[in-house]
C-alpha cells in the first residue's frame, strides 16, 4: 500500500511538472490554426495593380515582391493569365474583373459567361486563391450606356459559377464612383442619384442575396480638393482632430474624426433608404497622389505617405465606422506601383506606393501594426540616384554630397571598394546615401534638387557595401538579442522555439523520474 501510495505521489509530482511549464495560449496546434482562420475573417489591406507602367517587371518578379512586401490581397483590372499563373501557390488572394469593353458579349450570353469563368477561373482556382470578381469599374457613371448591361453580366457570371460551385468562395460585384450618392454629409442625409436607383437597386438585392459586398472607389483626396475650406485637412487624412474639429451628423449626433468614415457611412445611409441593410462595402479603391501640377498643391509624398499610413493603422484597428463600430471595411489601395505612362493631370501617374522598379515613392509609416508591407519593419531605407537624369545634373549632386554636405565619400575614391563601376550615378548613389543616413534620415534628406530617391532595396553590390547597410549590420546584434516580434511568422517562430524548449524540459523530466518510478514498484 506503501508503495501504492508513493507511486500516486510520484504521477503528483510528474502532473505539476507537465502543467509548472506549460505556455498560456500554447495549448496546441488547434489554437494556432484558430488564430489563422480568425485573421482571415478580419478586414484586410490589398492593393490595386494598373499596368500603365513603363518598363513594368515580369508577373513573377511581382508576384516575388508582393510575397516580400507581406501583400496578401490583390486586385487587378483584368484576368490576365500571367499573374494569374505566378499567384498561383502563393496564398495571395485576388479579385479579378471584367473590363468595361466586354460587358456587352458577357451581358448578352449566357454562353459568353460561362466560358470566360471557365477560362479565368475554373483553370486557376484553387491553387490560384480568387475571392471575387468585379464586373466593370465605375459603368453607371462612366460608360452610363452600358448600366443595362451591367446586371446582366453579374447574373450571368454568378449562375456560371454556381455550376461550378465556387459561388461560395468567389463574390460577383461592381465597383461604383463615390458620385453615385449624392449629399455624402451628414451621411445620414445621403441617398443614390435618383437616376439611377432603377438601376441600383436590383444592383443591391442581387448583392443581398449572394451575400457580397458593395464595392465603392472612394477617395477623400478628391471631396477635400472640392471642398477647401469647408472639409479640413487633417480630417482627410486621418490626422489627430480636436472635438472641435471633428464632423458631427445633426440627425445622429454622430462624431466623424475622418472622412472615408463619413463616405463609408453615407454608403450604408443610402442602401438603409432602399431598405437594404444586410450587404456590407469594400472599398475597392482609395489613396492619396504623391505628385501633382500646379493646381493640385496638396499632392505631395508627405501627404501620401499620412494618409495611406494612417489608413492602414484605422484598417488594422478594427474600430469600424461611427455608424457600425463593429463592422471594419476592407480596403484596396489605389496603388501598387505609379502608372507613369497615364495621361495628365501629374496626379494620374503619382498614386502608386511604388514606382515600376519597386523601390517605394515613400516610406510607409506602418511600424508594429502586423506584417502588411514590409519595406518599414525594419527601417532599412537607402537614398539612391533617380532613373532618367543626365551626368552633369547627378554630378552637381555628388558634388554638393561630397562638399558642402559633408558626405563620406572615400569609398568611391580609385582603388576603394565601391570605385567601380566607374559612373557617375553609382557614385552619386553612393554618397546621396551617405549623407543621408549621416542625417539620420530626416525628412528633405534625400532630395538633392529631384535627382534622389528613397529605396528599400539594399543597393550594396560585391564588396561595395552602402552606408545604410553598414547602420543595418551594426544592429544586427541588437536586432537578434531583441524578443520582441512584429510578424505573424516571428511569432510563430518564437512559439515553435518555446514548444521545442518545453519538449526538452519534458525529455529531462521524464530521464530524472522514469528510474524512480521503477524503483518504487521494486
Amino acid at each position: 500500500m506503501a508503495n501504492f501510495n508513493n507511486l500516486i505521489l510520484l504521477f503528483s509530482i510528474l502532473s505539476f511538472s507537465f502543467l509548472s511549464i506549460s505556455i498560456p495560449g500554447e495549448s496546441s496546434h488547434f489554437q494556432i490554426k484558430l488564430e489563422n482562420e480568425e485573421q482571415e475573417r478580419g478586414p484586410f489591406i490589398g492593393v490595386n495593380i494598373g499596368t500603365d507602367v513603363e518598363n513594368m517587371a515580369s508577373t513573377s518578379d511581382i508576384v516575388s515582391f508582393l510575397k516580400l512586401q507581406k501583400i496578401t490581397h490583390v486586385r487587378i483590372y483584368d484576368a490576365n493569365p500571367d499573374i494569374l499563373k505566378s499567384l498561383s501557390g502563393t496564398k495571395i488572394r485576388v479579385i479579378i474583373s471584367v473590363p468595361n469593353n466586354q460587358l456587352l458579349a458577357i451581358g448578352s450570353s449566357n454562353t459568353t459567361a460561362a466560358s470566360w469563368i471557365q477560362r479565368n477561373v475554373v483553370a486557376y482556382y484553387p491553387q490560384t486563391l480568387i475571392t471575387g470578381i468585379s464586373v466593370g469599374d465605375e459603368v453607371l457613371t462612366t460608360v452610363p450606356s452600358s448600366a443595362p448591361l451591367l446586371l446582366p453580366a453579374m447574373e450571368s457570371l454568378y449562375n456560371a459559377l454556381v455550376s461550378s460551385n465556387l459561388h461560395q468562395q468567389i463574390k460577383v460585384s461592381t465597383p461604383h464612383a463615390a458620385s453615385v450618392i449624392l449629399d455624402p454629409f451628414p451621411p445620414s442625409q445621403a441617398f443614390f442619384n435618383q437616376t439611377l436607383v432603377s438601376v441600383l437597386l436590383p444592383i443591391l438585392q442581387f448583392l443581398s442575396k449572394t451575400e457580397s459586398p458593395l464595392m465603392m472607389n472612394l477617395y477623400p483626396y478628391y471631396v477635400f480638393m472640392q471642398n477647401k475650406g469647408v472639409v479640413p485637412l487633417d480630417n482627410a487624412l486621418f490626422r489627430p482632430v480636436t472635438p472641435s474639429k471633428e464632423m458631427v451628423d445633426p440627425n445622429t449626433l454622430l462624431h466623424y474624426t475622418n472622412v472615408l468614415d463619413a463616405m463609408i457611412d453615407s454608403a450604408y445611409f443610402s442602401m438603409k433608404n432602399l431598405n437594404v441593410t444586410d450587404v456590407v462595402v469594400l472599398v475597392t479603391e482609395t489613396g492619396w497622389p504623391s505628385k501633382g501640377d500646379s493646381k493640385e498643391p496638396y499632392a505631395t509624398k508627405d501627404n501620401a505617405d499620412t494618409y495611406n499610413s494612417n489608413l492602414i493603422k484605422h484598417v488594422f484597428d478594427h474600430s469600424g465606422t461611427p455608424l457600425n463600430p463593429e463592422t471594419t471595411s476592407s480596403v484596396f489601395i489605389y496603388e501598387l506601383f505609379n502608372e507613369d505612362l497615364r495621361s495628365p493631370p501629374v496626379s494620374e501617374a503619382n498614386w502608386g506606393l511604388f514606382y515600376g522598379n519597386m523601390s517605394a515613392v515613400y516610406l510607409l509609416h506602418v511600424s508594429g501594426i502586423g506584417t502588411f508591407l514590409a519595406n518599414d519593419t525594419t527601417n532599412q531605407t537607402y537614398c539612391i540616384a533617380m532613373d532618367g537624369f543626365d551626368s552633369k545634373t547627378l554630378q552637381a549632386a555628388l558634388d554638393w554630397a561630397c562638399g558642402p554636405g559633408r558626405a563620406n565619400c572615400s569609398e568611391i575614391q580609385p582603388g576603394e571598394s565601391c570605385y567601380k563601376p566607374n559612373n557617375v550615378k553609382n557614385h552619386a548613389s553612393y554618397a546621396f546615401d551617405s549623407y543621408y543616413q549621416k542625417e539620420g534620415k530626416a525628412p528633405g534628406s534625400c532630395d538633392f534638387k529631384g535627382v534622389a530617391m528613397i529605396t528599400t532595396t539594399d543597393p550594396s553590390h560585391g564588396s561595395c557595401e552602402f552606408p545604410g547597410s553598414k547602420n543595418v549590420s551594426n544592429k544586427t546584434k541588437e536586432v537578434v538579442n531583441s524578443t520582441h516580434t512584429s510578424s505573424a511568422g516571428e511569432k510563430l517562430r518564437f512559439r515553435s522555439i518555446k514548444i521545442n524548449t518545453v519538449n526538452n524540459i519534458l525529455r529531462i523530466l521524464l530521464t530524472t523520474c522514469i528510474p524512480a518510478l521503477l524503483l518504487v514498484l521494486s
